[in-house]
């Protein structure tokens, strides 16, 4: 693209300083430019420049920058006669709900130690949230804080608090922070080097209201590590504040990006973040940018080949991003047609499955004997479908039991049985698969019982019942699965879970398609289970105590929940990141969140446990962690959250 683009020297020449911002979505083929001045003296002729010039929006400040107001109290009489900025009515409320993002005074100083200054700063700023509020317009830009901000944090939870305060609050702050680090690494010397501490130090005090997201600026293609960008993506990082001083000139002599801050870009992109291009038109070998050369190559940027095809699986699961899900109750509940559905819909799973039965068939049986195969959990039938042919691809002949609880699913079934054929190679059978008495023992039990966390739709309970239907020499697919575990900061789903406002949220595990999201360290096993268990008593609870080195500083919402199942052999099929079964889609990971963030520095370290929990009526979790600070028990005894035998 950055051969490709050539810019269009015909064009007017920019205002002396201007932002743009384009937003993204993923149903979107086009992007959309905003363009912001620093001082808007008319606010109309603002509005047509950037609606003329093509722009979709503009960005101005609230109230004119060389405007430095006393204090309410300290005003002269003819001061508080005054109005302090323009009036309202000089757009419509649409334009000013739609195509306005403000900007609060750079001059207001909240942590000032002059008491004046502090006190004029927090009239005035009071004044401006206020007026942002009365005008509706969807966000504001706040100035960037010093490392230490109390007070602006204090004033901002005042303002954020106030019922009439629903747009957006963007944060300021930089990727690197200035002279920190050398070129292409961000220092680690303490929260004074890591922009990410100023940001944190605000949020938390004003307890992580999902209100505040961040406008993140990128200075230079001097970027940080990918510990530290993956960090953000985290974080509600609603703009990305692009300067000028970042592009380089083509051969052409227009501005373009390096291929790092193109990737950089095109990232935030698919996380819906907003770019915003920063500073004067540059120069480039010799040739003044204009306006349009910065918006035209943002936009070419978004439609060119660099964005990702977008695949069927990625259609499948964008509406399912950070959607908070119940886990399914599988032995409870009878599944809707339309979820079984949605499980047939995954190719990948029953290709693996398919393939770990062939290759049994032919490791253990040969072509003269029928090999009795039982189907437990038989659902719809795609597995006693992938049985039959694996049977045919290995010459292997086989008997197949389908047994099935849910009376609607096996209506299914048997309708297959007769429009496929079915005839003596497959007898249906309605019933539970743990009070079936079976007319003989089988050589292979097959199952698809696992849950986003391996055993949490109760696979090691049904499996340890229908086990009793396996020949001594039997063999179970899937005949091992181990869960895994990892700390997660992801402040989306933690306000997701809050909004609810009650405990029983915070004590539950939640099916989500992570996506906001930053793996504090690596996930590490949580729990194993191994089928056909032969031990003599078979005892299904368990627990994990586990130690997760933190290498960056970050708040730990709760955890991340993963499995990785072997199916017979080398075949497996797994959610663990670093194994993901590529294409498949039949689970998402789980999320257990805790009651109260947990700020862990760099180098520091999170001890976490974990309970699986059993009775003859229901299996729950529990979890907590004792370093580095203890944390209540989640989930006692089950009360806000269990699984139902």
């Amino acid at each position: 693209i950055n051969a490709e683009y050539m810019g269009s020297p015909e064009l007017a020449p920019s205002p002396s300083r201007l932002f743009f911002f384009c937003f993204w979505d993923m149903s979107s083929t086009q992007a959309s430019v905003g363009l912001d001045f620093t001082c808007v003296p008319d606010l109309l002729a603002a509005r047509n420049q950037g609606r003329d010039q093509g722009f979709d929006f503009i960005l101005v400040p609230l109230v004119h920058p060389r405007n430095r107001r006393r204090a309410l109290a300290a005003q002269s009489q003819q001061q508080q006669q005054d109005a302090f900025t323009r009036s309202d009515l000089l757009l419509s409320a649409e334009e000013w709900s739609s195509v306005i993002v403000g900007k609060i005074s750079d001059w207001i100083n909240l942590d000032s130690p002059n008491s004046r200054i502090r006190m004029d700063s927090e009239a005035a700023f009071r004044e401006e949230m206020s007026w942002a509020a009365h005008l509706a317009v969807p966000a504001v830009l706040l100035p960037t804080p010093t490392v230490s901000s109390p007070n602006f944090a204090r004033a901002l939870n005042s303002a954020l608090a106030r019922a009439y305060v629903r747009h957006d609050s963007w944060l300021r702050i930089p990727l690197v922070a200035p002279h920190s680090a050398p070129p292409g690494l961000v220092a680690a010397g303490g929260p004074e080097s890591d922009p990410w501490e100023w940001w944190n130090n605000i949020r938390s005090i004003c307890d992580h209201n999902p209100l505040l997201s961040v406008a993140l600026e990128i200075t230079s293609d001097c970027l940080p590590s990918q510990a530290h960008i993956r960090r953000w993506l985290g974080e509600p990082v609603k703009a990305v504040l692009l300067c000028t001083s970042a592009f380089r000139a083509n051969e052409a002599g227009f501005p373009v990006l390096s291929r790092a801050l193109q990737s950089l870009v095109l990232t935030f992109f698919s996380y819906n973040a907003q770019v915003v291009v920063v500073g004067k038109p540059r120069a480039y070998r010799g040739r003044a940018a204009c306006v349009s050369d910065y918006r035209r190559y943002i936009s070419m940027l978004y439609a060119s080949r660099y964005l990702p095809t977008l695949t069927d699986q990625d259609r499948f699961e964008h509406p399912f991003r950070d959607y908070l899900q119940t886990p399914l109750q599988p032995l409870m509940d009878n599944l809707e047609s339309s979820t079984y559905e949605t499980f047939e819909r995954d190719p990948v799973k029953y290709n693996q499955y398919q393939e770990a039965i062939q290759l049994a068939l032919t490791e253990r049986h040969s072509a003269s004997e029928t090999a009795v195969v039982m189907v437990v959990g038989a659902g719809r039938g795609p597995l006693v479908k992938r049985t039959l042919a694996a049977s045919v691809a290995t010459g292997r002949p086989v008997r197949v039991y389908a047994v099935e609880k849910n009376p609607n699913a096996v209506v299914t079934l048997r309708n297959l049985h007769k429009t496929e054929n079915w005839g003596a190679t497959v007898t249906v059978v309605a019933t539970d698969m743990r009070e079936w008495k079976a007319p003989e023992l089988c050589d292979i039990l097959v199952s698809e019982l696992l849950g986003s966390f391996g055993d949490n739709e109760l696979s090691p309970e049904c499996l340890d019942g229908a086990q009793a239907y396996l020949k001594p020499t039997g063999i179970s697919i899937p005949s091992a699965y181990t869960s895994y575990i990892a700390p997660v900061l992801t402040p989306k789903l933690f306000n997701e879970v809050k909004a609810h406002r009650d405990a029983n949220h915070f004590e539950t595990g939640f099916v989500v398609k992570l996506h906001s999201h930053f793996l504090l360290s690596e996930p590490r096993e949580c729990f194993t289970f191994v089928h056909p268990n032969r031990d003599v008593q078979i005892d299904n609870n368990r627990y994990s105590r586990t130690k997760f080195p933190v290498a960056l500083a970050a708040l730990c919402h709760g955890f991340a929940g993963y499995f990785d199942a072997t199916l017979y052999g080398d075949v497996h099929i797994s959610i663990h990141p670093a194994t993901h079964s590529p294409g498949m889609f039949s689970w998402y990971p789980i999320f257990f969140p805790l009651k109260k963030p947990t700020y862990v520095p760099s180098g520091g370290e999170i001890e976490a446990h974990f309970w699986r929990l059993c009775t003859r009526s229901k299996v729950w979790y529990e979890w907590c962690i004792s370093s580095p600070e203890n944390t209540p028990i989640s989930n006692p005894g089950g009360r806000a959250s269990w699984i139902g035998l």
